[in-house]
């Protein structure tokens, strides 16, 4: 018996794959992968040492635990190949926007523990940020293993599933709004005579510095913004002109807007 197994071997999957194995959660001999991508199963296999499962049948009776990291419209078809073989002790773990508790539930139509989850981006290189959320039938036990996997490539947030669309807006969805940023800004220095490499590289740094201020000063934004605003200087004329053209507005409206079109998915 296989400690984990992955229904998809995607980006994401990928992902908490090299998390898991660098993390020493999982040891690749413990971990059996399953797509009908082929190219990318055997990239896996390749890189990590994980085991290929020639079936998704195959794979749900030789994973304690079953993480689906395949696109959410091909779920149920998914679903409809392993429920037969999955048992009330696997744990499911389910990664796609939309695909609720209750959904999953009756999908499987019958008892199954399930995890609800919802990694972001940055996880793709060890620095994301999970919402997750369980049923009913999950342990404690059977939750803490759950929050090992998510801890080893970033944060895990437990998030009531009423609250998971805002948090996909806050965490999921926000990292393109972050680009979008970063673009902005070096847009801007390039415009002013910086290379656009070098314009990159600083902007991006820049926000990695100011975010680590955040989590490590315990200090309110505002007051590390203030910190930044000389009397008549420079940055509190940049902030004059954020809120003049609507900057926190925008970011407000565009998380709401984003938890409300997750809500609808």
């Amino acid at each position: 018996m296989k400690k984990i197994g992955f229904i998809g071997c995607g980006n994401m999957g990928r992902a908490i794959i090299r998390g898991i194995i660098q993390g020493g959660v999982f040891e690749p001999d413990e971990i059996i992968v399953s797509d009908s991508a082929k190219e990318a199963v055997q990239s896996l296999k390749q890189c990590f040492k994980v085991t290929e499962a020639p079936d998704n049948q195959t794979l749900a009776a030789q994973a304690e635990i079953i993480l689906l990291a395949v696109k959410p419209q091909i779920y149920q078809t998914v679903i409809e190949q392993i429920r037969e073989t999955v048992t009330e002790d696997q744990m499911i773990i389910t990664i796609a926007a939309g695909w609720t508790i209750k959904r999953l539930e009756h999908a499987f139509d019958r008892p199954v523990k399930i995890i609800r989850c919802m990694p972001n981006t940055p996880a793709l290189i060890g620095a994301g940020v999970t919402s997750v959320c369980a049923n009913d039938l999950v342990t404690r036990n059977d939750f803490t293993k759950i929050l090992t996997i998510l801890e080893s490539f970033g944060l895990a947030k437990v998030i009531p599933e009423n609250l998971f669309d805002a948090a996909s807006a806050l965490s999921g969805c926000s990292p393109a709004c972050i680009f979008m940023l970063i673009e902005a800004m070096a847009d801007a220095a390039v415009y002013s005579g910086i290379p656009r490499q070098e314009a990159y590289d600083m902007a991006a740094q820049t926000l990695v510095g100011s975010a680590r201020m955040v989590l490590e000063t315990n200090k309110h934004p505002a007051d590390l913004k203030d910190m930044v605003c000389t009397p008549g200087g420079s940055t509190i004329e940049a902030v004059r002109v954020l809120e003049e053209k609507g900057f926190r507005s925008a970011m407000f409206q565009a998380m709401l807007a984003c938890a409300e079109k997750s809500g609808n998915l």
